[in-house]
């Protein structure tokens, strides 16, 4: 059985949603990145263990909060040894608008992945985007590069589409069935 971390910062909520359902779908172990960008000691434990590290942020103006960024900037001692080298990488985003540019803020994680010297897995999945599609199939956003989710900005957490976290869960699932085909 491979290990899964899913770190994360969430600010308001909605990337919490996500991260939880990846989680459900890869049954791995939610690491939140705290309202300071700090990872608790035991965080960094468990990234260093994982044979997959799938990492979440909002997109706020363009990319990764700064909570995700001051993460990124500390994972330079990982980085330094090459501690997580060659292990699976993939990311999610949620912003609140239906581009809200968040491919920007995937192509960080990926380009912060492969920094890591790590192996990207994308979603996998074909978009729903025939006349017949609904906001709440999945993948309706249309991503291959990583589960991404929209939420309007005057809405909880709670209101998420069902379809949005679906897609979440399905990509979690997936990283967690490529992981255990590498790790044989």
């Amino acid at each position: 059985m491979s290990t899964i971390a899913i770190v994360f910062h969430s600010g308001y909520g909605h990337t919490l949603r996500m991260a939880q359902a990846v989680a459900e779908g890869a049954s791995g172990e939610l690491l939140a990145i705290d309202a300071e960008g700090n990872l608790p000691d035991s965080g960094w434990a468990t990234l260093n263990a994982a044979d997959a590290i799938i990492m979440g942020s909002p997109t706020y103006m363009g990319t990764v909060s700064w909570q995700f960024k001051k993460f990124a900037d500390a994972s330079s001692k990982p980085w330094f040894s090459q501690a997580w080298k060659d292990k699976l990488f993939a990311g999610f985003t949620n912003s609140a608008t239906m581009n809200g540019d968040k491919l920007s803020t995937l192509h960080y994680l990926f380009t912060l992945s492969m920094q890591h010297s790590g192996i990207w897995v994308g979603t996998g999945m074909m978009p729903s985007n025939a006349k017949a599609a609904q906001r709440n199939d999945i993948n309706y956003v249309g991503s291959f590069s990583g589960a991404m989710a929209q939420s309007p900005s005057d809405s909880g957490p709670d209101e998420m589409l069902p379809g949005d976290l679906e897609t979440a869960r399905l990509f979690g699932k997936r990283v967690a069935n490529i992981a255990s085909k590498i790790k044989g």
